[in-house]
């Protein structure tokens, strides 16, 4: 079972200041585990007469652009600057989730497994043991501590040989995106083998008048330490981190202002594969198998399959992933299904497959809407929405049931028309797409996409983990989403 403590990027403890705060880009702004709405439903707002009352009651900077059609014609019943080219976000994830079913199948589970490449004799491998990453990006500490634990029952003790590490089955991308600040947690790097989403937990406790500071990959049930990245103290205001990566080791500065008394994070890992080579023989150390330090390699060495842990079934990672808006699973997923050496080109290849498939001019730069290059329109994303249904591709049971909001952005318990859909989120660029659903009514498809692209694009990299004035633009486009979505079902269901 995949262990969501602590993915946020943000932090988990309190005495920090606002410039440590979680970003205000596509993360999980939501707490893994919520706690269920009290309380008695709430009435919703009285239907505005036109969607222009609303766009200008919304008083967004840039482009307010919409589409609504009929789920099952395609017929657009309203729209809105339709034809103009937009950043998706994290709407993105939506078409992944379409070109990952199509090339990879509903059965596809990412495999991680543990090879010996001689016969075990008295507890210890007569040559090398293997540890072969498959791309999964769901592997959590507390599974690779049982596969661990599963193999001392076995009565691994040890390897007379060396312990490898394969990371190949997917290219090793060193972020998702360039214009990203270094310490964000989702903007990881991104390999064959990839632990904890690629992060590494960072925890600071006041300790007279310095700090101690502690780096692991927690899980639940285990909490191995990390040393393979290294955290230093800087008597400094700003910049609240550095970051350099070295030859196999990350070294990272926290500036001693922001520190406060104490707190956590998770911070984005560069050296995926030798985290969890590290990470594999701490567990190991603890379960009283020896290893020696993790060696790279470019190709699998032949040998008996020792263990193994297999993903969830594509569906619900795909599934997980919309909910979630894990960047890492998105770019793994779009990675495999194109079987591209570069990021880039694997965008590409996604966006030839989207429109030969479903028509239209969209072009994706990744797979999780992260960069800001990527573009599409109202139109096209609608389009694709429909044609999906038609199709019988998949996606409607794995998005996520937003629900109907009232005036204040509140979701009203009980509504009847249920909304499923995949929100997406940039500085100044928030975008919604999925399905209207009525009762016994007609099933309608939306996508709508706010953005100002120029004003983010004019935030320094520095400044785009909390960028002055994009949580109240986001706050404001949300709502306008909410209504418009109140509207279309009181119009047309």
């Amino acid at each position: 079972m995949i262990t969501r403590r602590g993915i946020l990027g943000g932090l988990l403890a309190g005495g920090v200041i606002s410039a440590l705060s979680p970003a205000l880009a596509e993360v999980m702004d939501r707490s893994p585990r919520p706690v269920p709405r009290g309380g008695k439903p709430v009435a919703a707002a009285p239907v505005a007469q036109t969607a222009e009352t609303l766009v200008a009651a919304a008083k967004l900077t840039g482009t307010v652009a919409f589409v609504l059609a009929d789920a099952a014609t395609g017929a657009v019943l309203e729209s809105r600057e339709a034809a103009v080219p937009m950043p998706p976000a994290s709407v993105t994830k939506a078409v992944t989730t379409l070109y990952a079913l199509e090339h990879l199948g509903a059965g596809r589970r990412f495999l991680t497994r543990v090879l010996a490449t001689g016969p075990m004799q008295g507890g210890v491998v007569q040559g090398d043991l293997v540890l072969a990453g498959g791309g999964d990006p769901t592997l959590q500490t507390d599974q690779l501590g049982d596969l661990v634990a599963d193999l001392r029952k076995r009565g691994l003790k040890g390897v007379t040989g060396r312990f490898l590490y394969w990371e190949g089955a997917l290219p090793q991308v060193p972020r998702v995106a360039e214009d990203q600040p270094d310490h964000v947690g989702y903007n990881p790097a991104i390999s064959g083998l990839n632990l904890n989403f690629n992060r590494v937990h960072f925890e600071w406790k006041k300790a007279g008048s310095d700090w101690s500071l502690s780096m692991d990959a927690r899980g639940e049930r285990f909490v191995p330490r990390v040393g393979m990245v290294d955290m230093k103290v800087a008597r400094r205001e700003t910049p609240i981190f550095t970051y350099k990566k070295g030859e196999g080791h990350e070294d990272w500065t926290v500036a001693s202002s922001a520190l406060g008394k104490g707190g956590s994070r998770w911070l984005p890992v560069r050296l995926p594969g030798l985290y969890m080579a590290e990470v594999f023989r701490t567990l190991a150390a603890a379960q009283g198998i020896t290893l020696p330090a993790g060696q790279a390699v470019t190709s699998v060495p032949k040998g008996d399959e020792l263990g193994r842990v297999e993903s969830n079934a594509l569906p619900e990672v795909l599934r997980e992933m919309l909910r979630w808006s894990t960047n890492i699973t998105a770019e793994c997923c779009g990675l495999a299904s194109s079987g591209q050496a570069r990021l880039a080109a694997s965008g590409q290849a996604m966006t030839d497959w989207v429109r030969t498939t479903f028509g239209g001019q969209a072009s994706f730069a990744d797979h999780s809407g992260l960069g800001g290059a990527s573009r599409v329109s109202a139109t096209d994303l609608a389009q694709i929405l429909v044609k999906a249904h038609a199709q019988g591709r998949g996606l409607k049971p794995l998005l996520r049931n937003v629900g109907m909001k009232d005036a204040k952005g509140k979701v009203i318990d009980g509504h009847p028309v249920q909304v499923v859909a995949k929100s997406g989120t940039l500085n100044f660029v928030s975008a919604l797409a999925g399905h209207i659903t009525p009762p016994g009514g007609r099933e309608m498809v939306f996508a709508i996409l706010t953005g100002d692209p120029a004003r983010r694009d004019a935030v320094p990299v520095a400044d785009r983990e909390d960028a002055p004035g994009a949580k109240a633009w986001t706050a404001r486009s949300r709502t306008l989403q909410g209504q418009l979505i109140s509207r279309w079902a009181s119009l047309y269901a």
